[in-house]
């Protein structure tokens, strides 16, 4: 059988199982340490969103999710998308929420599979529900602050100098950036501070395995760019660029 794929809404007993160890594993440990996912992934916050929140079956079994956020967009202060991208849109989400402001438009959040469930266009099928889902909705618009996912190979080479970075067709080099061209994605421009994860010294020694026994730049596995180490202030700091990408619905 093939991917099924149903919203938290409809089939609220997948919940924890979207959560399980084996797809929050599939994201490097420091990534799970973002301050803004709060208003999104916390207890009582998760609860507004579940139309917006996607579980992946096959044959039973729970192996890919997705998350979106709806947000107002077009209105005073947000004629553009924000540089703060997935940072930023969840802000804007919980402050319409907050306000009673209705939203316009969905952002994608994060599509995640387990291994065995990749290479068979399930991500596409993740996409296409929430484009499905913003229709639902009444929004023109699905964005997405894209994570390149072989930009971690390239920690040194600028976001801009990546998404730049052609095949012999033209296309992109990553993977999924190309995929969200081939479905109708347009590039739109680069959030440059998308995600900021900040901790101490032994918070990213746990997370990573790593001493940070020195201040500067390091590169850390999984991340996009390198993190600033100060030892002198006990803190490691990372900001993560990503690229903003609209889907019209």
């Amino acid at each position: 059988m093939g991917l099924e794929i149903f919203t938290l809404r409809e089939r609220p007993e997948l919940r924890p199982l979207v959560f399980s160890s084996d797809l929050q594993s599939v994201w490097p440990e420091f990534m799970r340490h973002d301050a803004a996912a709060s208003l999104y992934f916390g207890p009582t916050m998760f609860d507004r969103y579940l139309d917006y929140a996607f579980a992946g079956v096959i044959d039973g079994k729970v192996v890919a999710r997705a998350f979106s956020v709806p947000f107002a967009f077009h209105t005073h202060g947000r004629d553009e998308l924000p540089d703060g991208g997935w940072d930023q849109v969840i802000r804007w989400a919980h402050d319409d929420g907050m306000t009673g402001r209705a939203p316009t438009a969905l952002s994608a959040l994060e599509i995640s599979m387990l291994p065995e469930a990749r290479g068979s266009g399930n991500s596409l099928a993740l996409l296409s529900a929430m484009k499905a889902c913003a229709k639902a909705k009444g929004f023109a618009e699905l964005f997405a602050p894209v994570r390149p996912n072989q930009k971690h190979l390239q920690p040194r080479t600028s976001m801009r100098d990546y998404v730049n970075s052609v095949r012999p067709d033209g296309s992109p080099i990553d993977a999924w950036l190309r995929t969200h061209l081939r479905v109708g994605g347009e590039f739109v421009k680069i959030a440059p501070y998308s995600m900021t994860i900040v901790g101490s010294l032994a918070d990213w020694s746990r997370w990573t395995g790593m001493p940070f026994d020195r201040s500067g730049e390091m590169s850390v596995a999984g991340a996009l760019v390198p993190v600033m180490v100060s030892r002198e202030q006990d803190c490691v700091v990372y900001v993560e660029p990503n690229l903003w990408v609209r889907h019209p619905v």
